[in-house]
């Protein structure tokens, strides 16, 4: 069984011509160290040798050769590719064994792998500059990809170059630190999200909508409107409260913000549904229960914070004015914690089912209208 140990060296400068045979590598061996001990390519050649020693021990009929080609990085891989050629052609190796002194000589491997089968591949460094070499080669490789440094150093770059000038106005290393995690805290988000891809594509959704005419732009800017509000809303009603603690404030701000950001929801998801209405490609069951979901989830949320703060007495209780129709009077009345969360619960239940019910009438007029006319 003949095997092919083959020192491949893609940096070049090694050799112009194969070396085959035991005596012609350890000559080159000489050679190479007499002129430069430090050069890894000796320990490469070294390696060749045991390697060969050791397949000669175990009865084996080992071939020793190294490669090696000069020029560019197409030059020297096209001066492998004909190496390999006339070893194979010459001794006819059964398989080979590749060794090598770095990461780049094992992108050779496609080109070897095609004229001859590759048992093993040995990569020899030296001990001391291994991890040196192998982060060398990452850096290497993260500094060609233009994505990743765009990515990565930029923010890097602009965090570093802004702690100082933070440290200066602040005189505190504690706020500049705090600063420059915060935004790079954000970056991260924003790319992490895709928000950066969602920016990128807005103006161009908001151009067809312009020119498309659709409902959903008016109705877009209404619902942030609404959204605002209720933002403001909460913060107003959160103000006075001083110490009631985390738990009681963050109810009353949604307490006070739910019924401006569930309006804000229902006239968003009010003109996405016009918008299908108005089109030729029919409404989606999901999006006519939309509307009548986001009322139901608004009831319930209301529900439960008038429920803890009614508890902790920051609100009254709900009172129901007299009511009257014809001949039927109903007197005011109060209702208790529990009842007023029972009333939100079941209302917003009411309200999901009649929206769950709507969407499927209107999905079976619309399978029913395809169905009549093909």
């Amino acid at each position: 069984m003949t095997t092919l140990v083959l020192c491949v060296d893609r940096d070049g400068g090694l050799t112009d011509e194969p070396v085959v045979g035991w005596e012609a590598v350890r000559a080159l061996v000489t050679d190479v160290g007499i002129e430069d001990p430090e050069d890894s390519q000796v320990n490469c050649l070294l390696e060749s040798l045991k390697v060969a020693r050791d397949l000669r021990d175990g009865n084996e009929d080992p071939v020793v050769a190294v490669v090696s080609g000069t020029g560019d990085a197409i030059t020297t891989d096209r001066a492998i590719a004909r190496a390999v050629d006339d070893l194979v052609a010459e001794y006819d190796p059964d398989s080979a064994i590749v060794v090598t002194d770095s990461a780049e000589g094992e992108r050779t491997l496609p080109i070897i792998e095609s004229r001859v089968r590759v048992d093993a591949v040995d990569r020899v460094v030296v001990r001391q500059s291994h991890d040196i070499e192998s982060t060398y080669y990452v850096l290497k490789q993260f500094l060609a990809d233009e994505e990743l440094r765009s990515t990565v150093l930029v923010p890097l770059g602009a965090a570093l170059l802004a702690f100082p000038l933070l440290l200066f106005l602040a005189e505190s290393i504690t706020v500049a630190l705090a600063v420059v995690v915060a935004v790079l805290g954000t970056f991260l988000l924003y790319k992490g999200l895709g928000i950066d891809d969602f920016v990128a594509s807005l103006p161009r959704a908001v151009r067809d909508a312009f020119y498309s005419g659709q409902v959903s732009l008016v109705t877009y800017v209404i619902g942030i409107g609404l959204a605002l509000v209720g933002v403001f809303a909460g913060a107003i009603a959160v103000s006075p409260l001083g110490n009631d603690g985390v738990f009681i404030t963050a109810m009353r701000f949604v307490f006070d913000a739910v019924p401006w950001l569930a309006a804000a929801a229902l006239a968003a998801s009010t003109g996405r549904l016009l918008d299908e209405l108005l089109g030729d490609e029919g409404v989606r069951s999901a999006l006519l229960n939309l509307p009548f979901g986001v009322v139901a989830v608004g009831l319930v949320v209301r529900g439960f914070s008038a429920y803890f703060l009614e508890r902790a007495g920051e609100i009254p209780a709900l009172t129901v004015p007299r009511l009257s129709a014809g001949a039927l009077e109903v007197s005011s009345f109060t209702l208790t914690v529990w009842e007023r969360l029972a009333v939100f619960v079941v209302t917003g239940v009411a309200v999901s089912l009649v929206g769950v019910r709507f969407a499927t009438y209107f999905s079976g007029r619309e399978v029913e209208r395809v169905t009549e006319n093909p």
